[in-house]
Parts: structure tokens; sequence; C-alpha cells
């Protein structure tokens, strides 16, 4: 049959070739430039559209979109969330995503997103603490040492400048993974055998665990004064890492409070609860940490904005590298009016 039009033609980026960008560009590179897209999206914060996430639940995991769009280009994510698939061999979270002209309505862009949220939920923790982490941390533990551990750890060192990780899991085998998987990039790698070593002489925290009936990860006499935590979970209504009393004692700040108020750790708490939004502390609106002393935690729920960011900076950087395929994805009649004439065509095609 007729070879597709160009406008029929939308650019798809694969797993493999997902993999081949983050190894041609570096993955400290990457999350570098990713948390400054990020960083320059949330700058510009009240030109998106927003909403919380449209959720699907079941007793067994969670399906959901979320969808932006900054007036020109339109994204959404396509992200699930189910703990019990590790047990079956399979991923907790898959996800892919689409950005679109929004102009025409026409699609840019169609990626994977399982490694790319890794690498922007990653970006945006570091992004965070960036902001929020007590000047000069060098130290953090990472409690749940599951996929994403090796991108936070990673994250922090190129975007924090962390040098050592202390690792800690309920499942010794994930830690031995995790460390494996970090030896030999510049980083000191402990592996603990409890939560309460992990946070031994680390200013900054992440929880990162995703079994719901494993509630409590922090327990308040565990936490001191003068760190950040990242709390970044498998987050649901009903998933919480934190005892609420660690909550009371600090300085909250998320990504969209809507959102956040059903999904993180402030679900713990009213709804009148006082929170910061992340953008409004890098552009100057709020205060960040307020003092050395202080506990700082983000929320991390991961909202579409950061998807948006980095769907466009994996769009940017398609042409120059070739790492793509071009899906024959749209119908292109010749007369826009006359659909059924391209199945006709095609027919005598096939015919002859």
């Amino acid at each position: 049959m007729t070879a597709p039009s160009r406008n029929a033609l939308v650019p798809f980026v694969s797993v493999d070739n997902m993999m081949r960008l983050v190894l041609h560009i570096g993955v400290e590179r990457m999350m570098v430039e990713l948390a400054a897209e990020i960083e320059a999206d949330f700058r510009r914060w009240p030109l998106f559209d927003k909403t919380p996430r449209v959720a699907s639940h079941s007793d067994i995991g969670v399906i959901e979109l979320m969808p932006t769009s900054d007036g020109e280009t339109y994204g959404f994510k396509y992200v699930n969330g189910h703990p019990s698939n590790m047990k079956k061999g399979l991923q907790t979270v898959t996800a892919f995503g689409l950005l679109a002209d929004v102009a025409t309505g026409y699609p840019l862009m169609l990626s994977e997103m399982t490694i790319l949220t890794a690498l922007r939920t990653a970006a945006t923790s570091a992004l965070a603490a960036k902001w929020l982490a007590p000047k000069g941390a060098t130290t953090m533990a990472m409690i749940g040492n599951g996929a994403q551990a090796e991108f936070q750890a990673l994250a922090f060192k190129a975007v924090c400048g962390v040098t050592e990780v202390r690792l800690y899991d309920i499942d010794p085998a994930a830690t031995a993974k995790c460390a494996r998987n970090l030896a030999g990039r510049g980083l000191t790698v402990v592996s603990c055998r409890s939560a309460e070593e992990a946070i031994l002489g680390a200013q900054i925290i992440t929880t990162c665990t995703a079994d719901k009936q494993l509630a409590t990860i922090l327990t308040d006499n565990m936490v001191g004064s003068g760190v950040h935590i990242n709390a970044v979970g498998g987050d649901c209504p009903g998933k919480t890492e934190l005892h609420r009393d660690i909550l009371l004692r600090s300085e909250i700040f998320v990504e969209y409070p809507p959102q956040t108020r059903i999904e993180g750790e402030i679900q713990q708490l009213t709804a009148d609860h006082p929170v910061t939004e992340l953008w409004q502390v890098m552009t100057g609106a709020a205060p960040g940490r307020s003092t050395a002393k202080a506990i700082t935690l983000f929320d991390s729920v991961g909202f579409a904005i950061e998807d948006f960011s980095a769907l466009r900076y994996v769009h940017s950087r398609l042409r120059a590298s070739g790492l793509f395929q071009d899906l024959d994805m749209i119908a292109d009649p010749d007369d826009p009016r006359d659909l059924f004439g391209m199945i006709l065509r095609a027919q005598a095609e096939l015919a002859a």
C-alpha cells in the first residue's frame, strides 16, 4: 500500500532507545539536565493546567492518567502501581507517555516512561533537596532498595553532592542488588541491617517502599533535628511511610496540594494543615528551610508537570540522537473529509 505521509508518522521512543539515550547522555548528566528542565517548568507553574491524576483504584493496585498543558504543548502519562507484581516477576510501576501540539492536537512523540519515570522521580527528589536540605549535606539514608533506589542515589550525587549512601531494605537481596549496581560510581555505599542503622549520621533520609502493609517506616524517635526527609514511597490513599508525629514536627513541602492530600504522607493530617508548594520556594514566593535545626519534608507523590518536563527533554534530543522509530499512527487522507476513502483506496491497492 501507499507509504504513510509525514503527517501520519509519530516518533516513538522504545525501552531499548530510551536506554541508549541514557547511556549516550550519561546517567548523572541526564539527572542534572532533567532537574534543570523540571525547575524551569516549576518556575512557570501558574501557566500550566493542573489537575490531580485521574486514578482507577482496585484492591491490588492503581492505574492513573496524569495530564497537563502549558498552552502550547500537551502531555500525559499512563502509569500503574501494583505492589504485588514483584512476586510475579513483574515491575511494580510501568508507564508510557505522549506529547501533543495544542494548536493541532496532533501527537509529537510517544515514549516509554517506566525508565523515564524513575529518572524524573529521582531528579525531582534531588531538585527538592537542593532547595531544602541542610547546607553541606553529604550523607543520605536510602530506606527501600528496590527499582528506584539507584536512580535516587545517583541523582543526589549529581545534583546535591551526596558522597555516602547508607542502604537498608527488609529484603537483604534488594540491598545487595543496590550496592552491587552502585559499585564504582563514586559513592561510599554502606549496607545496613536496620533503618535505625541506616539513618545514623545521615542529613538526608529517603524512604521509598511500595508494600501497603508496611505502613510506618520511620517512627518519631528515629528522626532528629536538622535533617531533610525525602518521602517517595508508592503513594496512594492509605499508603504512608512516616509516623504522623514526624509530620507535625516538620516543615512540609509538596508539589500540588489537592493531589498530595489524597495520596501523600499528609493524608494523615487535617485538610487545612499548612504546607508549602515547592514551586513557590524556587520563585522566592515562599521560604524554604527556616533554620539549620528544622526538619524539612518533601512529600513527593509525583505530578504531571514533572512528566511533561521529562517528555519535552527527551523530545528535544530525538533528532540529534536518532534514537526513535516512526510509527504510522495518524490517518492522513488527501482530503481531510474523506477518511473512508482511505480504506477504499487501500482495498483497491490490495486487490491490484
